[in-house]
């Protein structure tokens, strides 16, 4: 008899009778962590349910649509995402981009039409400059944005700039967002906990 023995991500067929069966075993860790190719992080595919995170972090690829959960420095468990349907890091209201760059999360919503929301202090400090500069907003809506960015809490979300981008749920088969980062329901249940506010969120073209 054959029987097919699952190791990290590779099959191996092995000799244990007369037919070929496959064996229900399998790893916890699915991939290796490393890197994929044209992937700015590590990636790390994962059966096993996320644990308590001390340095929780999260890294975001717009381009293969995978989030990666990081204690500290340390790849802890990769999810499918979807982003904003237009390429191109975030300029303004209405856009449908998906910011790019260092954020916090600065709301935690356990009440979202969207399952679970985490709310991202877009626009943060480059945004406002960049915003001051093309004559998107004024001063002082510029020295608004500053003021919470430096306080750690909600930036205003009624400028031109845009605002309002969440990590959410509900990612269901649409190609991408209105600007937001989607996952699948269970994922965002089973992320939304370990994420506190204050968690750094880097996201990449």
């Amino acid at each position: 008899m054959l029987r097919w023995l699952i190791i990290g991500s590779a099959a191996v067929l092995i000799a244990v009778g007369g037919c070929l069966v496959h064996s229900s075993l399998r790893c916890d860790r699915v991939s290796a962590q490393g890197r994929e190719p044209n992937q700015p992080f590590d990636v790390y595919w994962s059966d096993r349910p996320l644990g308590e995170l001390s340095r929780p972090a999260i890294k975001i690829c717009k381009s293969t649509g995978v989030m990666t959960v990081f204690d500290g420095d340390e790849a802890v468990k990769s999810y499918r995402v979807i982003s904003g349907a237009a390429a191109g890091d975030k300029e303004k209201e209405g856009d449908r981009r998906t910011p790019e760059g260092v954020f916090r999360v600065v709301v935690r919503n356990p009440e979202s039409k969207y399952v679970l929301s985490l709310g991202l202090d877009y626009p943060n400090a480059e945004d406002a400059q960049r915003g001051l500069k093309a004559g998107l907003i004024d001063p002082r809506q510029h020295d608004a944005i500053i003021t919470a960015i430096n306080r750690c809490q909600q930036p205003p979300w009624n400028t031109r700039l845009g605002g309002e981008i969440m990590i959410h749920g509900a990612k269901g088969d649409r190609p991408g967002t209105l600007g937001c980062v989607a996952m699948d329901d269970n994922a965002i249940r089973e992320l939304y906990p370990r994420i506190p506010l204050g968690a750094v969120v880097e996201i990449f073209p």
